[in-house]
């Protein structure tokens, strides 16, 4: 087992004071599974109230429910006693919780690969669900029933497909089911921040393409994003069909703008304000929209637009993203050319994301132009001239700089 010293130091702490303690859920699964992870949850009987007195440093992120952050040498551990929720309203978390058993608190989660406990003291797995065999048989499958399940936390629709993606594991039929029958209770019951994240963690593992298509086969795309609702399966393949091609860098926002690639500027920023993404992704969003512009324009470009265009830092990944879009033979080409008028355009490339232009103000001012609007037009001028010309010299830029009409007499 890969050694854990933090974590093992808080199961053992709570063991000596007399209590129980487990690693749970997640990590469990990947730990039988192959999958290193240092992504560890504790759980245990001890009250809350004693978790904090035990630990020198610890946050009560969610003491209402039993979960307390404990901290040790930087490393963060979600330490929860074992509980029985109780009295769900609204689809999202409990209004009440009782303090229980560990057989009993794996029987309130969500699936059975996740219900599962360890112990790190003796190295034996705890598992009341029969998580371990449902591994083996490589099933998704609610714990109990599962609409009641579902009931409980709508996001688990979405995190059951997520994890079937993931592991390239198959949903039990009557989960299957569930999903399909409670698929459009998704809202208002779930934040778009939680579907959001899903889709991240589908991101991160690589199979984001494969879970929005499972998404859309369960009927849960839809409730998302109710205008592919009466889109077929099969066109939804095919929106995304150019995903296969793109780097593992490419944000989320790019695979989700392949849905809606008939959408406007507007249109994608809408899309990225209901989804509440950060600002850095509407950026994202307008350079690619420009990139797509720069790229289908019927008038020729300069240089100037090209040595702006490759010094952002979103240029590689947008050529990745129209790339994509090719047949094999054109992104091969597509992709040579981009290579080569990049090197061309290197040193101009590194002045503008430098933001050391070869002209400054302070030669203008040596040779007589003083500070003031012309000042500025003549100052982008002259990196115009440069880049066009592709010229280090001074001089020279200087001698077609005067022939500009801004050029004062």
């Amino acid at each position: 087992m890969e050694e854990h010293p933090q974590a093992r130091f808080v199961v053992d702490t709570l063991s000596r004071a007399g209590f129980v303690a487990y690693y749970a859920g997640g990590w469990v699964r990947d730990f039988l599974l192959g999958h290193p992870s240092d992504d560890i949850d504790i759980a245990t009987n001890a009250p809350p109230e004693t978790i904090q007195a035990l630990f020198s440093k610890t946050v009560p992120i969610g003491i209402a429910f039993g979960i307390i952050l404990v901290i040790v040498e930087g490393h963060q551990y979600e330490v929860a006693t074992f509980r029985n929720d109780l009295e769900y309203k609204d689809g999202r978390r409990p209004s009440r919780i009782e303090f229980t058993t560990a057989e009993e608190d794996a029987k309130r989660r969500d699936f059975t690969i996740n219900g599962m406990f360890y112990d790190p003291l003796i190295g034996k797995v705890l598992d009341f669900v029969e998580g371990q065999q449902d591994l083996e048989k490589q099933i998704i499958r609610a714990i109990g029933n599962p609409h009641q399940r579902i009931a409980e936390d709508r996001l688990r629709m979405i995190r059951a497909i997520r994890l079937a993606c993931r592991f390239h594991f198959k949903i039990d039929p009557p989960t299957a089911q569930a999903i399909r029958d409670h698929a459009q209770e998704l809202f208002p019951a779930v934040a778009i921040e939680r579907v959001v994240q899903e889709l991240e963690k589908g991101l991160k593992s690589g199979k984001l393409r494969t879970m929005l298509i499972r998404l859309h086969e369960f009927d849960l795309l839809p409730a998302i994003f109710p205008s592919l609702q009466g889109v077929s399966l099969q066109d939804i393949e095919h929106r995304l069909a150019c995903t296969h091609h793109f780097p593992k860098t490419v944000p989320l926002i790019a695979y989700l703008l392949e849905l809606f690639s008939e959408s406007d500027l507007q249109a994608k920023l809408d899309l990225c304000k209901f989804l509440k993404l950060p600002n850095q992704d509407q950026q994202f969003v307008q350079f690619l929209t420009k990139a797509e512009e720069l790229h289908f324009s019927d008038k020729p470009i300069g240089l100037v637009a090209w040595a702006y265009f490759y010094s952002n830092q979103w240029a590689d990944i947008a050529l990745q993203i129209l790339g994509a879009h090719l047949e094999e033979r054109e992104r091969e080409t597509f992709f040579a050319n981009h290579a080569e008028r990049k090197l061309v355009l290197q040193s101009s490339i590194e002045r503008i994301q430098k933001h050391i232009p070869l002209i400054t103000s302070k030669d203008l001012l040596s040779v007589g132009v003083v500070p003031g609007k012309t000042m500025g037009i003549l100052l982008q001028e002259a990196e115009r001239i440069a880049i066009n010309e592709q010229t280090d010299d001074k001089k020279l830029v200087l001698d077609l700089l005067r022939r500009h009409p801004a050029w004062p007499d």
